[in-house]
C-alpha cells in the first residue's frame, strides 16, 4: 500500500529521531596509543566523534606499545585489561591498535569510518532497551535508570567516565617521533557507582574525582553490551 507524508509529518518523524539520537546516543570507545603510528587517522576520527550530539566518544590510550620507545602519557592499565575483557567477551583472541568498540558489542579495525558510521547508524535506530539520565552539582552525579525491554536475570554496571575534551601530545621518540598531536575526549578517569538488576527505575549518587566532563555509561556487567547512556550535565 503506498503511503504518503506531508512535509509537516516528514519535518514531524526527522527532529523526533534528532531528540532520540540525542537522548540515546551511541558510545564509541577508541583503543589508541601514541607509541603506534596507524592511529592518528582513527584519532582523528575521535575529534569528529567529539563534536557530534548523537554519539559519545571516548579515546582510551593502552599502555602495551610503551616499550617500544615512547611512553603514552595518557595510558592506563585499566584501559588495557578493558580491551582484552571486550576481546574475551566478543571471542577474539588478540588485542590492537587502533581499535573501536561500538555500543559494547561490535568492533571496527583501524579508522574505517565508512563501517564505523554504518554500526553508529545501526544503533541510533534500534529501540532502546534502557533510558538514564545524570545530573550534576558540583563534584557530585545523580544518575536516574529506567528499563524499557531487558532481557531478565541481568546485572548492569553503572559506570561513570570522565574525560579531558582535549590533550596534546609532543612525541619525542618512537614511531611517531617528532609529531605533535591533538588527542580528543582522552579518558582521565572511570569508576563503578553501582550495579542495577534491571528490574525496575533506580538512582545512584557518586562523587567525582576530577573537574572534568562526565558521561555515563549502562552496561551489563562482564563488559557486555552498553544499553544506556548520557553525558552528566
Amino acid at each position: 500500500m503506498l503511503r504518503s507524508f506531508t512535509l509537516t509529518t516528514i519535518a514531524t518523524l526527522f527532529l523526533t529521531a534528532a531528540a532520540n539520537a540525542e537522548s540515546d546516543p551511541v558510545v564509541v570507545e577508541l583503543f589508541t596509543s601514541q607509541g603506534c603510528s596507524s592511529c592518528p587517522p582513527a584519532d582523528r576520527i575521535m575529534h569528529d566523534l567529539a563534536q557530534r550530539d548523537d554519539v559519545i566518544g571516548l579515546a582510551l590510550h593502552v599502555d602495551y606499545w610503551d616499550y617500544i620507545g615512547w611512553k603514552d602519557q595518557y595510558a592506563k592499565p585499566g584501559h588495557t585489561l578493558r580491551q582484552r575483557a571486550y576481546a574475551r567477551e566478543g571471542g577474539r583472541t588478540m588485542i590492537y591498535t587502533p581499535q573501536m568498540i561500538i555500543n559494547g558489542q561490535q568492533d571496527v579495525i583501524g579508522a574505517k569510518a565508512g563501517e564505523l558510521d554504518r554500526l553508529v547508524n545501526a544503533h541510533l535506530t534500534t529501540a532502546p532497551e534502557a533510558e538514564v539520565s545524570a545530573t550534576r552539582s558540583g563534584d557530585e552525579v545523580v544518575v536516574s535508570v529506567t528499563p524499557i525491554e531487558l532481557p531478565a536475570g541481568e546485572t548492569y554496571d553503572v559506570r561513570i567516565v570522565q574525560y579531558a575534551p582535549m590533550r596534546h601530545a609532543s612525541i619525542r621518540r618512537g614511531e611517531l617521533a617528532g609529531h605533535e598531536l591533538d588527542y580528543a575526549n582522552v579518558v582521565e578517569n572511570w569508576q563503578i557507582a553501582g550495579q542495577w538488576d534491571g528490574n525496575a527505575p533506580q538512582e545512584f549518587t557518586a562523587a567525582l574525582s576530577l573537574d572534568l566532563p562526565a558521561v555515563v555509561l549502562i552496561q551489563r556487567t562482564g563488559h557486555g553490551p552498553i544499553v544506556a547512556a548520557t553525558r552528566a550535565e
